[in-house]
């Protein structure tokens, strides 16, 4: 059995010298596809914005990494009720917040230190660099909505800090 972090913080160390991969991947509904495990092979840890579909995904990603995991609004039955709104980790002297909906960031993210903040919900990939903030939308790894791209996003993070995002379309 796979562990899970179901807690609110977690802290990675800082990387000695390259880049530390953390994966990021959100809205699967029930479907990890066999791209978005080749994908994601080699992060450091994983990320999941939520929309998971069923603890099968997250134990199935915790085979790749260490996972960190969000609720989403359609995570409701039981399996999902230990998963927190949100959650706050350090990797690599890097703090990221993780929720599932952009709506419902609070104000306080920059007071509190935050650097990078990953939503789902939207189903569209997205980067934005606002108020000091990256905000990341790995986009849906799950079924295809309408004719939006299947992805999910790789934050590459540097010993000196400097991020990096790659965006990877699986279909």
């Amino acid at each position: 059995m796979v562990e899970i972090s179901r807690a609110t913080s977690l802290e990675l160390p800082k990387p000695q010298h390259g880049w530390t991969v953390v994966g990021l991947i959100s809205d699967t509904h029930g479907l990890l596809r066999a791209e978005a495990v080749d994908a994601l092979r080699g992060c450091r840890h994983v990320v999941h914005a939520g929309d998971i579909g069923g603890p099968t995904i997250l134990e199935e990603l915790g085979r790749i990494a260490p996972v960190t995991a969000v609720r989403g609004n359609n995570d409701r039955d039981s399996w999902a009720n230990s998963l927190p709104l949100t959650a706050e980790l350090t990797v690599g002297g890097v703090r990221i917040h993780v929720l599932h909906d952009i709506a419902q960031l609070g104000r306080g993210v920059v007071a509190a230190g935050i650097q990078v903040v990953v939503a789902g919900h939207s189903h569209k990939p997205r980067e934005e660099r606002r108020d000091g903030l990256l905000y990341l939308n790995p986009g849906s790894a799950g079924p295809r909505r309408f004719s939006l791209p299947v992805s999910l996003a790789k934050l590459h993070i540097a010993a000196d800090l400097s991020l990096r995002v790659e965006f990877v379309t699986l279909v």
